[in-house]
């Protein structure tokens, strides 16, 4: 890294902050030189649409036009046809808003963002001009383009001044995912810390997985960003999600060998020499060729093979998918780096890259959110018809806003309480402006130099992960409560009532949403753990797709929301969560169910039976340990699969058969060889 790089990367969040405010000043002169009755607006899109990355924040930009295109249709819609009546017209902004909101929390990507700007623009453009429903298409048109001024500002310094690329993002990220991936696979293999703190690693890996997955949502909105470089990465995500479910098994699998008179020794010494490799860094490709052709050698599984010979198997498999998927990710790491077609390049491993990634989505969790959001712009409505108060709509108005921005909190209380907080912050900050400093501005100069410590300081915070949310909300919120116009025209009469209804409809929005939404971070953690369970039945009942790319990003999403609930989920379900049980076991499954297809027709309908029986006892027992009469059946078809001929499909299908026992009876007594029972299959 040259000099110049090294002071970019550290002082990125300065940049960024400087940008920000640079678009946002350039878009407030635009638009008092174009005469718009809100230039404010365009100051403040910038603020909303800004992003550390070039391409974040282009694809914001995108979605935002986008969302403001269909609030203003919406508001055009509802707003001259319900203004005579109140309620209804509260009732149908309400509606609105909890709709676009549900399918925003559903969507669960980058692209949300248009839903929920949908959602909460028609309460920005429809509550304000109640009182003169006739200017709606006019102020909906102007307000449209006050936005979109914004937006090209914003997206024009982000590309040309010192842009930041999301596919070198990416890249970085994706360098130290996999680097602390052989790390850990390092201590795995060589037993080094303890489990807990392994279990924490797994959960840390798949929390930063799922950044990289958002991150990669933005690729195609990156002109810099060649097709190369996108596809190369696609299927670097793709060999990532198959190391975790890797290291896990491999983890079970020598405990158990350490438990029963520990492994071979041949098959210790390859062990100790792979993790070496993985702590070197991997990059010694002629050691890992080395290491490959020792594993060959290892001898199949024999008919009369016991136990440990059977997890020994199953171990040697792992660690030689291990290797392989490690080269492949250094292999297409240099593809990226190199601008070149990932295909061109030989993959030790390409079953798991032809399937597409999806995340979890909770359909029930997110109608009940959008809903509470809903009934508090709908309590606020009550409030202004009620008491007969002009500026009570301002209060519906920033109860939408807040509510779709606090939406996919856990619990809602602690947030809307640090929002208020903000909010009084904020009321102080635009006070001193309005009435301490901007009396004294006369030209656009002296506007930009007092503005600037303040905004600056919001678009550092901003940048920063930690203060993301807070920066980025006062900065919007300062932005829009300062209403900036070409000339002076303040008056404490409005500033103060507007004022009064932020802090209203922000304190009643967290007050309705607290009392609805009253589930919590441990309610929303159980569902999650119930939903592994419920993808398992459908693996094993063959009721969803026999995809290993699939399953694996969803239930390693899955890990990734559990670990930020990680305090509100007991310890032997966190662990059993952070060993990724329901997923190698799924994952087993699915390797079983194909390897079968080369087995003997008893051997094949021995495997069907037992999934199906594991389909219909996993659906009644997603809270509870598994009965032992499924293990029995478990042991009967390894049994019945040893007496198949060697062959690829039988090595296979015990090393699936070993994957499930791993990851459903991990603590059951070893596997006992015996002869299989043909009317117990049968049965």
């Amino acid at each position: 890294m040259n000099q110049r790089s090294s002071f970019l990367v550290r002082h990125a969040a300065l940049i960024f902050a400087l940008k920000t405010f640079a678009a946002a000043m350039l878009a407030y002169s635009i638009a008092v030189r174009l005469d718009t009755p809100r230039p404010f607006w365009a100051m403040a899109s910038v603020f909303i649409t800004s992003s550390p990355l070039t391409g974040a924040t282009s694809s914001k930009a995108v979605y935002r036009i986008l969302g403001t295109l269909i609030g203003g249709a919406g508001t055009i819609v509802l707003l001259p046809n319900l203004v005579n009546s109140p309620e209804l017209l509260s009732l149908g902004i309400a509606l609105w808003l909890g709709i676009f909101l549900y399918f925003a929390l559903i969507d669960g990507t980058p692209r949300s963002y248009v839903f929920m700007l949908a959602g909460y623009t028609v309460a920005l453009l429809a509550f304000p001009i109640v009182s003169t429903p006739e200017l709606t298409f006019d102020i909906v048109v102007s307000r449209v383009q006050e936005i979109t001024l914004g937006i090209i500002c914003a997206s024009v310094v982000s590309m040309l001044v010192l842009p930041q690329s999301v596919a070198s993002a990416i890249a970085a990220q994706a360098d130290s995912w996999l680097a602390a991936a052989r790390r850990l696979g390092a201590d795995v293999l060589t037993g080094s810390g303890s489990e807990h703190e392994r279990d924490k690693e797994r959960m840390r890996l798949a929390a930063a997985a799922s950044q990289i997955d958002e991150l990669s949502a933005h690729l195609g909105y990156e002109t810099a960003a060649s097709a190369n470089a996108v596809r190369g990465l696609q299927l670097l995500r793709q060999h990532m999600l198959s190391l975790l479910p890797l290291l896990a098994s491999i983890e079970d699998q020598k405990a158990a060998l350490s438990a029963h008179g520990g492994m071979p020794a041949g098959t210790a010494e390859i062990c100790a020499r792979v993790a070496r490799w993985l702590g070197e860094g991997s990059a010694d490709s002629q050691e890992a060729d080395l290491l490959s052709a020792a594993l060959a050698e290892v001898q199949p599984v024999t008919t009369d093979g016991g136990w440990t010979e059977i997890m020994a198997a199953g171990l040697v498999t792992q660690l030689r998918h291990v290797i392989g998927t490690v080269q492949d990710c250094l292999t297409l790491r240099k593809a990226i780096a190199d601008g070149r077609d990932p295909e061109q390049f030989p993959l030790a491993f390409t079953r798991d890259t032809s399937g597409v990634t999806i995340s979890h989505r909770d359909h029930g969790l997110a109608l009940w959110s959008a809903g509470a959001a809903a009934l508090s712009v709908l309590a606020c409505c009550a409030f202004w018809i009620a008491t007969g108060w002009v500026d009570g709509a301002s209060a519906a108005l920033f109860a939408a806003v807040i509510g779709a921005f606090l939406a996919s909190v856990d619990d809602p209380v602690p947030a809307y309480r640090d929002s208020c907080m903000l909010v009084l912050i904020c009321v102080v900050i635009t006070g001193i402006y309005t009435f301490g400093v901007l009396p004294r501005i006369t030209t656009i100069e002296m506007l930009v130099a007092v503005l600037m410590p303040v905004f600056v300081l919001f678009g550092w915070m901003a940048a920063r992960p930690a203060t993301a949310r807070v920066g980025t909300l006062l900065g919007i919120f300062t932005s829009v409560q300062l209403a900036l116009q070409p000339s002076y025209s303040a008056s404490f009469d409005s500033f103060a009532n507007s004022n009064i209804a932020l802090v209203l409809g922000v304190a009643l929005a967290g007050v309705v949403c607290g009392i609805v939404r009253f589930f919590g971070t441990g309610w929303i953690a159980n569902r999650l753990l119930r939903s592994n369970w419920t993808t398992l039945v459908a693996v094993a009942g063959n009721g969803a797709r026999q995809d290993r790319v699939a399953v694996s990003s969803l239930m390693q999403h899955r890990l990734a929301l559990l670990a930020a609930r990680a305090a509100a989920v007991p310890a032997e379900a966190r662990s059993d969560a952070a060993n990724l049980r329901q997923l190698r076991a799924a994952l087993s499954i699915i390797d079983v169910r194909q390897a079968s297809f080369g087995l003997s027709r008893l051997a094949r309908a021995s495997i069907e039976a037992l999934l199906a029986r594991l389909a219909s006892v996993s659906r009644v027992n997603m809270a509870g340990r598994l009965p032992v009469e499924l293990l029995a059946q478990l042991d009967e078809t390894i049994a019945f699969t040893l007496q198949e001929p060697a062959a690829k499909a039988r090595d296979e299908a015990l090393v699936g058969l070993t994957g499930i026992r791993f990851g459903l009876f991990r603590e059951a007594p070893a596997y006992q060889t015996h002869e299989p029972e043909q009317g117990r299959m049968a049965a």
